[in-house]
């Protein structure tokens, strides 16, 4: 049987730096009002010794636990599926890994996952908490609210009322991306523009479909085809399409794993991309827009960099609720602010990105 070795004390780096324990507590914890000098020696004891602090003793004295939950709104068969997600939380993971934080996963397919995440985090694990992919009907902004966590949001949050007014969001510029797109497909010289959504009980989808209304106010009602951000869905939208609007010479996209199931179709169909019909997506996710055949032209949204910049934004509250000034201070320059009477957050800006699909 292996002997254990006993863990080395906060007793025995007061004692090899020459320290009181409550000195030598003040700076493994990162408190105040102890000389360089003293903060060097107990630092190199913590080295020498190899003292890793107690993370449940810690909390009591910092009221910190130096985790961060993130909180996905969707089934784990598509956050697993789907490389949005993947490149939002890579850009969490950096942000809170640079500042020592903690990562906790919290997925959600049903009421019992909703009320098991509001227990979790009402039971004090975490500092705060990251929440993205709402739902318009989704009871996680309530329960969030009810566990009094610091909380910074992806994406719009579709609720106006004031009682859920002091809520901070990182979005992208969903309309203004959608529009560039749809006068990009005008420009071409595109006459039936056809839209597949998203889903539309969500704001980026939503903010997708009017922004191509903006351009497209008089379109035919039937150019504007239902879809789930999925390829699947994408291939279901485009044979619909086809069968109803086979005139159509172009289509935008709600997101490129939707322009790849469309791609798809139009291929088997034998229409040729982009002679017969352009294509363009929206995210930019790479690989899957650069390996599309043809590659597609398409929306570039900063996935990963919107992802660091919700967790940037909660280290930044310190466990104080996140202001909207915070929000601009962290974005820094190439961002709008926007603030109001409602929510309150950051837009990032999109760019069109052309390929051989447009």
């Amino acid at each position: 049987m292996t002997e254990t070795v006993p863990r080395p004390t906060l007793e025995a780096v007061a004692a090899l730096a020459g320290v009181s324990r409550a000195t030598a507590s003040r700076v493994v914890n990162g408190g105040d009002g102890v000389r360089e000098p003293l903060v060097e020696r107990v630092r190199r004891a913590v080295e020498e010794l190899g003292y890793v602090p107690n993370q449940a003793a810690r909390s009591l004295v910092t009221r910190r636990h130096d985790a961060v939950a993130v909180v996905v709104a969707e089934p784990e068969t598509r956050v697993f599926a789907d490389p949005f997600f993947a490149l939002q939380l890579r850009g969490i993971s950096k942000e809170l890994t640079a500042h020592d934080n903690q990562l906790v996963l919290l997925l959600t397919e049903g009421r019992d996952d909703h009320a098991r995440v509001g227990r979790y985090l009402a039971g004090g694990h975490v500092d705060g908490a990251l929440v993205f992919s709402l739902h318009l009907d989704d009871p996680l902004p309530g329960l969030i609210r009810r566990a009094g966590v610091p909380t910074v949001f992806g994406g719009r949050p579709g609720w106006s009322d004031g009682e859920r007014g002091d809520v901070v969001y990182v979005d992208s510029d969903n309309r203004g991306g959608a529009r560039d797109a749809v006068r990009h497909l005008v420009g071409l010289g595109r006459g039936r523009v056809a839209h597949i959504t998203g889903p539309l009980d969500q704001t980026s989808a939503a903010d997708r479909l009017d922004g191509y209304r903006d351009v497209m106010a008089d379109a035919d009602p039937r150019l504007i085809v239902p879809g789930d951000f999925t390829p699947a869905g994408g291939e279901r939208a485009m044979r619909t399409l086809l069968d109803h609007c086979p005139d159509v010479d172009a289509v935008f996209a709600a997101n490129d794993l939707t322009a790849a199931g469309a791609l798809r179709v139009l291929r088997e169909q034998g229409r040729r991309v982009p002679d017969d019909v352009a294509v363009i997506g929206f995210d930019d996710m790479l690989p899957v827009a650069e390996q599309t055949d043809p590659p597609l032209t398409t929306v570039r949204q900063d996935i990963e960099g919107m992802g660091g910049l919700m967790a940037r934004l909660l280290l930044r509250g310190h466990g104080d609720r996140v202001t909207a000034q915070a929000a601009g201070e962290a974005a820094g320059a190439g961002a709008a602010e926007e603030a109001g009477g409602g929510p309150s957050g950051v837009v990032l800006p999109t760019t069109l990105v052309r390929r051989a699909s447009a």
